[in-house]
């Protein structure tokens, strides 16, 4: 859980960029984004195939 305490004489703005940045380093989106919807093992197979096929694509160039 991201936590940012709000400093004596600091704006709210300021506070909000500094969670922003905590969130964004703590790699929270992402993950919430994969979380946002359930996914059906048809759903799911199928993902985990594009991301072994954009592997594979990865590797070739290298």
């Amino acid at each position: 859980m991201t936590q940012v305490t709000l400093g004596e004489n600091e704006g709210l703005e300021s506070a909000l960029r500094r969670f922003k940045r905590k969130v964004s380093q703590a790699d929270i989106f992402p993950d919430m984004r994969k979380h946002r919807h359930f996914e059906t093992p048809i759903q799911k197979r199928k993902r985990k195939k594009l991301a072994r096929q954009k592997q594979r694509r990865r590797r070739r160039r290298i």
